[in-house]
């Protein structure tokens, strides 16, 4: 696997070789350090911790923390993840360069809140009609099921919190690497607003 943790800058479109316009989300990938190595003797499953966005003043990190940062030998970083990947060690840093033009990737991060929506926007219902005293407009109607199970199913559709949850976008197509910006080009739309986390990564065969 190889991997990586970006911040999402926001979209725009290039032209490829024929003149079509190709809509990218732009993506400020790494540079990203190794904080710890996970081996199965020690740990019971392989992975690497990555850690990215360094904290300029070391007060504003936790101790404890701290302690592990300057054990690798690595500035002190704001976001830590864990990826299973093998063949790095403590104190590497990985970059934009792991991926190539043409790569098909896979982008996780923390969709846009919404706050707390209704059921035509949370769940796409239909409504009701808008005119004639109708008196429905945009409820959501009856939720109950008869005198059995004299209930409301779970997982019913209805008003609630919207947005802010992880999602998983597969098989985006990586469109250009910029290294010495340290850019990932990837075409289509990924989860978040600007300044977002994002999770990168491409499961090789």
């Amino acid at each position: 696997m190889k991997a990586i943790l970006g911040k999402k800058i926001g979209m725009t479109q290039i032209f490829d070789e024929e003149g079509r316009i190709i809509p990218v989300t732009v993506i400020e990938a790494g540079p990203c350090w190794i904080v710890q190595v996970r081996s199965k003797e020690k740990n019971g499953y392989e992975a690497v911790q990555l850690g990215f966005q360094e904290i300029k003043k070391e007060k504003n990190v936790p101790k404890p923390l701290l302690g592990i940062f300057k054990k690798a030998g690595i500035p002190p970083c704001r976001v830590l993840k864990e990826f299973k990947m093998a063949g790095f060690n403590v104190g590497d840093k990985v970059t934009v360069e792991i991926f190539t033009k043409g790569d098909v990737v896979s982008i996780a991060g923390i969709s846009k809140g919404k706050g707390y929506q209704g059921v035509m926007k949370r769940h796409n219902f239909a409504g009701g009609p808008d005119t004639h005293g109708s008196m429905f407009n945009r409820a959501p109607g009856s939720i109950g099921a008869s005198s059995f199970p004299s209930r409301v199913w779970k997982g019913k559709g209805m008003a609630g919190h919207m947005g802010n949850e992880r999602v998983t976008v597969k098989n985006l197509t990586i469109v250009d690497v910029i290294p010495e910006q340290n850019l990932l080009l990837v075409k289509g739309a990924v989860p978040g607003g600007e300044n977002g986390i994002l999770q990168i990564w491409k499961v090789e065969a």
